[in-house]
């Protein structure tokens, strides 16, 4: 059970919560699809479907949290000062979260 446990709260704290690991890579500077679920699997441990990132992507510039380019064909995805909050408020509400389970 408890093996059961994690693995769904790591899946709630990974997959389901895409848009932090996006917004956090895109912080670093700008980035398109591709390099971004590489990104994601190196530096966080886990790897997102292609469909689901693109659908990741498409909401945060819906809500105005990324804004796109282009470098040569490719679309580029950079944080706008919106986006930049957002993320601060996420690792925020974890440390407040990580604190009271202490």
């Amino acid at each position: 059970m408890e093996d059961r446990l994690l693995r769904r709260l790591a899946e709630l704290n990974t997959k389901d919560c895409l848009w932090m690991y996006i917004l956090r890579i895109i912080r670093d500077g700008p980035a398109h699809a591709y390099t971004l679920r590489k990104e994601i699997e190196r530096r966080f441990g886990f790897r997102p479907g292609t469909v689901t990132a693109y659908r990741v992507l498409y909401s945060l510039r819906a809500a105005g949290f990324v804004t796109t380019g282009s470098e040569g064909r490719r679309v580029v995805y950079s944080l706008t000062p919106k986006g930049r909050r957002a993320l601060s408020e996420a690792v925020g509400f974890y440390r407040e979260q990580a604190a009271r389970l202490k």
